[in-house]
């Protein structure tokens, strides 16, 4: 070991005494106080100009601006510099003779230069230190394990960029071309990941290679033995290369014995890479404070029910417009969005199944108008460079799954051992991908019965089957709206009152009811209450005379008229309704809804007026505006007539309930019902609609609303505590002076010392 030390205190002493080195660490800290920089002042700017912070410490150091991501792309265009003169110096002077005649052996040489280099970047890591120190003190509660987590990755990523360096260094006596090769092998390196990745087996074997993107898990604040292994085999082998080159150098072998040994190290690391990737053996540890690199309690309990294996299919159609998520050379992308989910049941079995048959896809049909579904499939495989026969028939994929019902849609089929199945889709918005919400949901499924809401027809309500613009197909069960009832755990079903309401049925929705209910009906409704079911009742204008009889046993009575409010844009019948302060503190979902300043649309509504106390705690959710609302009661015709104030027929200009809960004990078992003064909130044409200037989030209304009524079973609340750190103890002036130490005193004073060590070496 001291021999090993040795080496590394001369190596050291060489590096330093080179301007090489010193310019790095100049170059480095400057990079990296800009970047650290840029960060955090756009936090501070945020700050005075009154937006609230959020997470500092990942949006600094992390995510896709931070300072640690931007820095481990610039790397690898140091370490050649480094490590092009580890042994390429030592075999064009010759000096390498003096080794070998000495009583050192090749493994302590190669330790011992790779140790001096592991110091360096500890050096380096000291400088990050610094920005930590810095973030400690300016930022609130500054996560300080996750930038310890970053820091360890790139140190990680560094000395993994060492070993192939030096590995470099051993082969030719030329520095510069030790340097080009090491920039060559990192390249290499860093794009092996995407090549050929339509092969099965040597897609993981690539996959694995990879180096790019490695230290991003650590960087997000996720410790994963893989990875750490993943480095640590890297370092082992290209160390265990060098090694062998010095051997075949210092001792005369056949090329053959060399090759062999060569090729016995990187199949043992292959070998050895292949099993720390393997689900079973992985550990991991969540740095983060509020562990957002972890499945939330709630969904780690849904994955703790389901005993025995699961798997996975995902079904992809070849002519859906969705199938590029599931091309082969997109599954290990597709596997990552469930590795928290495999590391908490890694028995989970992905497979894919490609296939063609009938989709919706208008821009295929514009592309290829007279082309049957075989040849465009033909075709679609011939620009993906795909083989054909990978593709199933219709009839032959019909065998393992019918997919017609999901529109043969990209879709996965979870299946237990137990034979439980489920659908989990990919969704028609921005994002695409189901979040842990959906996922869970879907888990959920598998394991247990869940809420079952049965909405009543038969009095022209709104329909949860039809798709035009006042029904109710999207929010039930429209498959590709990520808010539908069917995609967050719930099922549904029609209903009619003439008999009575299966046992099994939790919450029923009764909305827009344009006819009396008969005596038979009444008493099947009264039953279904009496025995505590939960509701969700939905009124509308004119329609006070059926629905009243509804709620008026609650206390509750639907107001006559209707609410307006006037507007330069709109028809005065449009409400936009605020959430309350109580609205917060009932649900989760209408709190968050309050700070991100979202309402609810209703395109005509009523007011909700209670009369009567009838045993029910009530907490009204939704109000019309303060100013400029009142009920009408004399305007009919909103489309061209104008509405005014009339105080005298008993108009008020106040705000108005639109929304309320209501709950009760009953039968041993808490009583929970929404009232809601308009019907077209919930309807498939305002769920879809957006509107200039008006922040609809009627989807929250949805969701707050029937998390509630299912007693916070269904959707699954994934919610994570508030990251502290949410605020900066910084100006923007003190900003622009840190600034100035960072990028330019810091690494002034860095070339400064660097310039006199090398005069005090000159003088000597």
């Amino acid at each position: 070991m001291k021999t090993i030390y040795k080496i590394a205190r001369t190596e050291l002493q060489t590096l330093f005494y080179s301007p090489v080195a010193w310019l790095i660490l100049v170059i480095f800290t400057f990079q990296a106080s800009m970047v650290f920089t840029n960060g955090l002042a756009g936090n501070v700017r945020s700050q005075e100009l009154g937006y609230g912070l959020y997470n500092v410490t990942m949006g600094v150091f992390a995510g896709w601006r931070g300072m640690f991501t931007a820095m481990q792309q610039y790397l690898y265009l140091y370490i050649p510099l480094l490590t092009m003169g580890l042994m390429s110096r030592e075999l064009s002077s010759g000096s390498i003779k003096l080794l070998y005649s000495s009583p050192v052996t090749n493994a302590q040489i190669i330790l011992g230069k790779y140790l001096s280099m592991m110091i360096y970047n500890l050096v380096l890591m000291c400088i990050f230190a610094v920005y930590l120190l810095f973030a400690a003190i300016t930022i609130k509660s500054a996560d300080i394990p996750l930038i310890l987590s970053g820091m360890l990755g790139l140190y990680l990523l560094v000395c993994a960029y060492a070993a192939i360096g030096l590995f470099m260094s051993s082969i030719t006596s030329y520095q510069v071309v030790a340097a080009m090769g090491t920039l060559a092998v990192l390249a290499v390196l860093n794009l092996v990941g995407d090549m050929w990745q339509d092969i099965d087996f040597v897609r993981d074997i690539t996959y694995w290679l990879a180096i790019n993107g490695r230290a991003q898990e650590f960087i997000n604040g996720l410790i994963c033995s893989e990875d750490v292994l993943y480095f640590v085999i890297v370092v082992v082998l290209f160390l265990f290369l060098s090694i062998i080159r010095l051997q075949s150098r210092r001792q005369r072998t056949t090329w053959m014995t060399t090759v062999g040994k060569y090729g016995s190290v990187i199949v043992i690391a292959m070998l050895l890479g292949y099993l720390t990737s393997r689900p079973k053996l992985m550990c991991f540890y969540d740095t983060t404070a509020t562990k957002q690199r972890t499945l939330t309690p709630n969904s780690q309990n849904i994955v703790a029910r389901m005993d025995g294996g699961l798997t996975m299919t995902t079904f992809v159609n070849i002519l859906e417009e969705n199938y590029w998520a599931g091309l082969p050379r997109s599954v290990n992308d597709d596997l990552r969005r469930f590795k928290m989910y495999t590391r908490f049941k890694p028995e989970i079995k992905m497979k894919y199944v490609y296939y063609y048959d009938k989709a919706k896809n208008p821009e295929l049909d514009k592309a290829y108008p007279n082309l049957s579904d075989r040849e465009r499939m033909l075709k679609r495989a011939e620009i993906w460079n795909l083989d054909s026969n990978m593709f199933m028939r219709p009839e032959e994929v019909r065998k393992i799954a019918d997919l017609r019902p999901e529109g043969n849609r990209f879709v996965r089929l979870l299946e237990r051992d137990n034979g439980e199945k489920t659908f989990l889709r990919i969704f028609d918005d921005i994002q695409r991908f189901p979040f842990e919400t959906e996922i869970s949901a879907a888990f959920k499924r598998l394991v247990m019965e869940l809420p079952l809401v049965g909405f009543v027809k038969g009095h022209g309500e709104r329909d949860c089957v039809r798709e035009g613009d006042r029904d109710y197909n999207r929010f039930a069960q429209d498959k590709p709206f990520r808010y539908s009832l069917v995609n967050q755990g719930f099922d549904f079903t029609e209903v009619t009152l003439d008999k009575p309401i299966p046992e099994q049925v939790d919450i029923i929705v009764i909305a827009d009811m344009r006819s009396p209910m008969t005596k038979n009906e009444q008493v099947n409704l009264d039953a279904y209450i009496a025995r505590g079911g939960n509701l969700l009742i939905a009124g509308e204008p004119r329609r006070q005379e059926f629905m009243n009889p509804l709620v008026e046993p609650f206390g509750v009575r639907f107001m006559p008229g209707r609410l307006v409010k006037k507007s330069e844009h709109f028809q005065p019948d449009f409400i936009v309704a605020t959430p309350t302060k109580e609205a917060g503190e009932f649900s989760y979902i209408f709190n968050q809804m309050i700070r991100r300043e979202y309402v609810v649309t209703m395109p005509g509504t009523t007011g909700l007026e209670c009369f009567e106390d009838k045993g029910f705690s009530i907490t009204p959710l939704f109000v019309s505006d303060t100013i400029g609302s009142w009920n009408e009661l004399e305007t009919v015709d909103f489309l061209d007539d104008t509405v005014s104030l009339n105080p005298l027929v008993g108009e008020v200009e106040r705000s108005y309930i639109t929304a309320l809960a209501m709950s009760r004990s009953i039968g041993g078992k808490e009583q929970r019902i929404i009232i809601l003064g308009d019907a077209d909130c919930l309807s498939n044409g305002e769920i879809s609609i957006g509107r200039k200037d008006v922040a609809a989030a009627n989807y929250s209304l949805i969701s707050g609303s029937f998390f509630w009524l299912s007693n916070e079973e269904v959707p699954i609340d994934v919610r994570r505590p508030t990251p502290p750190d949410n605020k900066v103890y910084v100006s923007m002036d003190w900003m622009y002076f840190w600034k100035v130490v960072l990028m330019g005193v810091w690494p002034g004073l860095l070339a400064f010392w660097a310039i006199f060590i090398w005069i005090r070496r000159r003088g000597r």
